[in-house]
């Protein structure tokens, strides 16, 4: 027999609240609304609810259109909890940044915290915000139960990782499949039910741990090889050898080899964080050292140092040169 809540997603009767409307949050609030939900956009910043609210896009891959059409749907951005009350899916797409190299996932506890006050019997809250194995069942349910007065088995829980690549044209939320988990059964079909409905493709796993992890790994894949070609920018340099020449021979073998190109480090909202909540939950837990996410960390915070050091000689070469501002400055 189908859950009330997945009979409610399938008329398209649920209530959806998304907390955070960032690259995350926003494209997904505008999914669920072209779904046909009724969507609330619950954002802590009050310049980027004013900027909703007037039909102005602050990320690239919403335009302006996309949101007033979103607005006249009946999508409702705002700072307020009182109209996420009594919701039936929320999505808790926040940032998890490092604070002195340890995570920070005060802005996740916030969300569970304010979401448990509006939380009703059978309603589902999926964490998509990329953190450590254990967060989703140590943390955020704790958190849940205590500020609802709910018992465990009334409420619905699960954790399906973003895979946002912000720019990406070819890659976004309906084209990529989502990794779905949930603390119990009933949580995985109501995931799957949300998720389907939006027209994605998912991939279910045993466990909530399970796909923490498996975003971390995506990420941790990512991190170590640039480390690796990085690395061997340098010493190839050092050798007389054009790495750009390699990585182009290396490419053209059609099996058992994905490029990646050296650069000044690593940027983006993922690559200098994530491998670093996996590291450091290994040594809480373990009391071990994820000695390639420190290899791979140490490698890569170097480049920028490097990069600029290769520039400066080359224009002393050419008989110009930087002032220290501008050689931090690239």
């Amino acid at each position: 027999m189908m859950s009330e809540l997945i009979i409610k997603i399938q008329e398209r009767r649920a209530k959806v609240v998304v907390v955070g409307q960032g690259y995350v949050g926003l494209p997904l609030a505008m999914a669920a609304v072209e779904a046909g939900f009724p969507v609330v956009g619950l954002e802590k910043s009050h310049e980027r609810v004013a900027m909703l609210e007037a039909g102005r896009s602050y990320i690239g891959d919403i335009d302006n259109e996309t949101l007033r059409r979103a607005l006249r749907s009946g999508y409702l951005p705002t700072g307020a909890i009182d109209p996420c009350e009594n919701f039936d899916v929320a999505v808790i797409s926040v940032p998890t940044p490092l604070l002195n190299g340890i995570p920070d996932l005060s802005f996740v506890e916030d969300a569970a915290a304010t979401l448990a006050t509006v939380m009703r019997t059978g309603a589902l809250v999926i964490l998509e915000s990329t953190t450590f194995p254990g967060t989703t069942e140590e943390l955020v349910l704790p958190l849940l139960l205590e500020g609802s007065g709910l018992s465990r088995d009334s409420i619905l829980l699960a954790y399906s990782p973003e895979r946002i690549d912000p720019g990406n044209r070819s890659h976004g939320l309906q084209s990529t499949p989502k990794i779905i988990s949930g603390i119990d059964e009933a949580s995985l079909l109501a995931v799957e039910a949300f998720f389907t409905s939006l027209q994605v493709a998912t991939v279910s796993v045993d466990s909530c741990k399970e796909a923490e992890m498996a975003k971390l790994l995506e990420n941790t894949f990512r991190h170590v090889n640039i480390a690796l070609v990085n690395e061997l920018a340098r010493f190839a340099h050092q050798l007389g050898i054009n790495i750009w020449s390699v990585i182009e021979a290396a490419g053209s073998k059609p099996f058992g080899f994905m490029r990646f190109s050296p650069g000044p480090g690593v940027g983006g909202h993922c690559l200098p964080v994530d491998p670093s909540y996996l590291a450091w939950n290994v040594s809480e837990k373990l009391g071990e050292t994820f000695r390639f996410i420190e290899l791979a960390n140490d490698i890569n915070d170097h480049m920028p140092e490097y990069v600029a050091s290769r520039l400066e000689k080359m224009l002393r070469r050419s008989g110009k040169s930087l002032r220290n501002s501008e050689i931090l400055i690239l």
